[in-house]
């Protein structure tokens, strides 16, 4: 019973990489310019399956000959299958993020923590740092990604200040104008990470759980973020 058991097993997986290896050669072969296939698995649901191709996740048929762009919506539950999926494939490793090219600020005990991308004259990075008052207990850490026209010489001019979080926050919350200064900075770091993470504009949020939002979120959203306990739909 036990060896019929094992044989069946082994049958089991060997026919479900034949299935991802025939999805693969089809999707490659029909559009030789589709870029790198990163991941292909089956899913639960109505035999889907999920192919990451350059950091997006799409879904396919069981022999690759359709391919969808498209969240998948659990109806009973109205849960966006394919954003929680996608929050677990692509989550970042937050510990092994350059820290030290951001202004780090600890409010309360500092246990919970998330980075963001920031440009100083971005209207939706101003709206998030007044949310960001009404949060406690939260270690930030704030890279500054100049994209907007003149951010980049408020940027300079914050990294180059004694004391950098006062001059922005200064300029954040007064519109006070950071003092010129010269000094190396780390904003080619910065704008790097930004590439390497698919920031397309600011701000971009990134909690301690790897979850990277695009986007403002106002203060009882951030709070779920940070708790762990942020729900889809």
């Amino acid at each position: 019973m036990k060896k019929n058991f094992a044989l069946l097993l082994l049958v089991l997986i060997s026919s479900a990489h034949a299935g991802e290896n025939e999805i693969r050669q089809s999707l490659q072969s029909n559009l030789p310019n589709i870029g790198n296939i990163d991941h292909i698995a089956k899913t639960p649901y109505s035999g889907l399956y999920e192919v990451v191709i350059d950091n997006q996740l799409l879904y396919t048929d069981e022999q690759g000959k359709y391919l969808f762009n498209g969240n998948v919506i659990d109806v009973k539950s109205r849960t966006d299958l394919t954003s929680q999926r996608s929050k677990k494939l692509f989550a970042l490793d937050f510990d092994k993020l350059p820290l030290d090219i951001a202004i780090k600020k600890v409010k309360g005990d500092g246990k919970r923590k998330m980075a963001f991308f920031t440009d100083p004259n971005c209207g939706f990075c101003q709206r998030l740092e007044k949310e960001l008052r009404q949060v406690n207990n939260v270690t930030l850490y704030m890279f500054l990604y100049p994209v907007f026209p003149g951010s980049a010489e408020i940027v300079h001019n914050v990294q180059c200040a004694k004391d950098p979080l006062k001059a922005w926050e200064d300029w954040m919350q007064h519109g006070t104008v950071p003092a010129s200064a010269s000094c190396n900075t780390s904003t080619d770091k910065v704008i790097a990470l930004a590439k390497t993470l698919r920031v397309a504009g600011t701000p971009d949020l990134i909690f301690a759980n790897g979850e990277q939002t695009p986007g403002y979120l106002p203060a009882a959203e951030l709070e779920k973020h940070l708790n762990g306990t942020d729900g889809d739909m």
